[in-house]
């Protein structure tokens, strides 16, 4: 039977709710059956009747949908979080608090106080808490977490990622009818990280995922280059990472003519790979001494990691949606104690938080290299 998942924001004029939807019921594992979609009545209504959620069960906010649905026999056992940053923590705690499980949108809050606070508060619940960085779900980033796992590479002496977009070249945020421009820009909505927040986590944390080191320290040079923008719009970090290896992140969302350019490579002392998510289901090997090799997804010579995670025969691509259900089914996975060791928790959250927070005050203070955990 389907785990039973209500959602608390996505309705219409959202980008990633509908995506969460789709991904959650993909694989028939979970089921929308409950949520509260927006604070508008009409547009609440709206997204309810579109994804077939019961009149009864569409809620005003999100106290209201817990108390309820932990009252009724059949209510929901998991909340998806797809709402703006700033009520990241509320929905999460409120619902770890009344025994529900929680899957959310990243970052994890809107800060690294929540995000310590939120990790505090999952521990004392024993409930099961999931980030969606999507980009882990890809079958060919599996294949080069295992691959670099495996020693193939040698050590890592590099790591390279960059997730470029161009579409806030323009001030949209002024535009109050853009709305996924315009909390992106607030502060008190989206957090002190605007782009770094956005898409910069999501690069940091693909870099951690499949190298498998943890970054120690970082210099950064957060930049806001829209004139009269609030928030940084432009990153460039350099990293180094427990172990020794070296790293560059580079995250612009005013990078004109990039549309979701995410690339990693890392090079080991034999040789490197490279994924980019403009061409996910390739995965390129590149040896010192030797051919370089292309692997496919959905081929049979991949490890159990990709494989499991493939539902297509090789040459039929998969994408974002999958990706993304990737992760909802690992997390149904860890709900019913089938395995999900794979799914971002909140140690994430927190590191991710921390990467946000540490480099945007250490760009504005100039201070250089500085701890990633803030200590000397």
């Amino acid at each position: 039977m389907a785990l039973r998942m209500a959602m608390v924001g996505g309705g219409p004029g959202s980008f990633i709710g509908p995506v969460h939807r789709m991904a959650a019921e993909l694989d028939g594992r979970i089921r929308l059956v409950a949520g509260v979609f927006s604070r508008d009545p009409a547009k609440n209504a709206q997204a309810a009747a579109a994804w077939g959620v019961a009149p009864d069960r569409v809620y005003p906010d999100h106290h209201a949908m817990i108390a309820a649905e932990t009252a009724r026999p059949d209510g929901v056992q998991l909340v998806s979080v797809v709402t703006p940053n700033h009520l990241h923590f509320d929905v999460s705690a409120a619902a770890l608090k009344g025994g529900l499980h929680v899957i959310s949108d990243k970052p994890a809050t809107l800060n690294l106080a929540e995000a310590e606070a939120l990790a505090g508060i999952v521990a004392a619940s024993g409930k099961h808490y999931g980030l969606t960085y999507t980009y882990t779900g890809y079958p060919m980033v599996r294949e080069a977490r295992e691959i670099v796992a495996r020693g193939d590479l040698g050590a890592v002496r590099k790591v390279v990622v960059e997730y470029s977009q161009g579409w806030l070249s323009k001030p949209l945020e002024l535009d109050e009818a853009n709305k996924q421009a315009s909390w992106r820009g607030d502060p008190k909505q989206s957090g002190v990280g605007g782009c770094i927040g956005d898409i910069g986590v999501h690069a940091f944390n693909i870099a951690e995922f499949v190298t498998g080191h943890r970054v120690e320290r970082l210099c950064a040079d957060v930049a806001t280059v829209v004139p009269g923008r609030s928030l940084d719009d432009d990153c460039n970090v350099l990293l180094r990472f427990a172990g020794g290896a070296r790293g560059v992140l580079i995250a612009s969302q005013i990078s004109a003519g990039a549309r979701n350019g995410l690339t990693l490579s890392v090079y080991g002392e034999k040789g490197g790979l490279t994924w980019s998510h403009e061409d996910p289901n390739v995965l390129t090997i590149d040896w010192l001494d030797g051919p370089s090799h292309v692997l496919h997804a959905g081929s049979g010579y991949l490890g159990a990691g990709a494989r499991a995670v493939t539902r297509l025969p090789t040459g039929h691509p998969e994408g974002f949606i999958e990706a993304f259900a990737n992760i909802y089914r690992d997390f149904a996975d860890a709900i019913e104690g089938r395995g999900g060791a794979l799914v971002p928790d909140i140690g994430e959250g927190v590191r991710g938080m921390a990467f946000v927070e540490r480099a945007v005050a250490a760009s504005r203070d100039d201070a250089g290299w500085v701890s990633l955990t803030g200590e000397a």
